[in-house]
């Protein structure tokens, strides 16, 4: 029997059977009591935990990247351009369309593209002259928006393949959606050294730039500001721990990008990035303190 024991714990953990309810509810027992008696488990491991016992809830639709925000070659596109684009976007895979995205034809590596340069004896580079970009193309994964993340991890593990496009009834493109996706929502967000790395929290001409998911304490520990100030009762029983979760309990919805939402208190946050499922980046300018005019 060629089955694989990853496959059999993820299903048992995320399925939604008998057994699997049980296992999760075991799990979720020894993760509470570890934060309330004993350190059994770091804050890491907790954290892990519990984002894998609501993996088996999240579909396509939750861990996608949305249309806009697709980098995707028009397989009629030249080899110093495609060259180029590798190097701006830093991305190892691209989708590869005829004519629209909405007619995906695979995905193409660097590293095949890389294959196509000749070292010559002066040091220099050149291309073969029967190279054709189309001949590079791989097979590339399809998922409608309500497949199952987990079933979608599990057939990108079986073929060998680290995108999918996210296709919608119509049979158009909706998003995409990489290996690298899927795992960030387990194990949290993944570097590499292409990344940009910043701080949480900058000081920029009298406001802060932030990433949206910086904590709410942390917040109050850097600048000394309290956002749980005159919170009302139903505020403060929707357990809000980061600056977006703030932002968009404000709102009602998530914000899209540009758009300036107020704080009770006075304090401005402007969306700097966003997109359909979560805001990244925000300016938040805190109100003026009175001046005391017993100076």
């Amino acid at each position: 029997m060629n089955d694989n024991p990853l496959k059999r714990l993820l299903q048992k953990i995320t399925g939604q059977d008998r057994e699997a309810t049980a296992m999760r509810e075991s799990l979720e027992e020894v993760i509470e009591e570890s934060e309330r008696e004993s350190p059994a488990l770091s804050a890491q491991e907790r954290v892990m935990l519990g984002n894998l016992l609501r993996f088996g809830e999240l579909k396509v639709r939750d861990v996608m990247a949305p249309r806009a925000e697709i980098v995707a070659v028009d397989e009629s596109i030249g080899l110093a351009e495609l060259l180029k684009l590798f190097r701006e976007v830093q991305h190892s895979r691209l989708p590869m369309f005829r004519e629209t995205l909405d007619d995906p034809t695979g995905l193409i590596h660097v590293k095949d593209v890389m294959g196509l340069l000749s070292p010559e004896a002066d040091g220099a580079y050149c291309v073969s002259p029967n190279a054709k970009i189309t001949a590079l193309r791989r097979p590339i994964l399809f998922a409608p928006p309500s497949m199952r993340a987990l079933d979608l991890l599990l057939k990108m593990q079986a073929t060998h393949t680290h995108l999918a496009l996210v296709i919608d009834e119509y049979g158009g493109t909706d998003g995409l959606v990489s290996i690298e996706d899927i795992i960030e929502e387990i194990v949290g967000d993944i570097s590499d050294e292409h990344d940009e790395v910043t701080a949480p929290l900058k000081p920029e001409d009298g406001s802060y730039i932030a990433d949206a998911r910086m904590d709410l304490d942390d917040f109050k520990a850097e600048t000394g500001h309290d956002f749980s100030g005159g919170e009302s009762e139903e505020e403060a029983e929707r357990d809000i721990d980061s600056l977006g979760g703030l932002v968009v309990s404000l709102l009602g919805r998530v914000p899209q990008r540009g758009e300036i939402v107020t704080h009770p208190d006075g304090s401005e946050f402007q969306v700097l990035e966003a997109d359909p499922r979560r805001i990244r980046k925000l300016r938040i300018r805190l109100p003026q303190k009175p001046i005391d005019a017993a100076k």
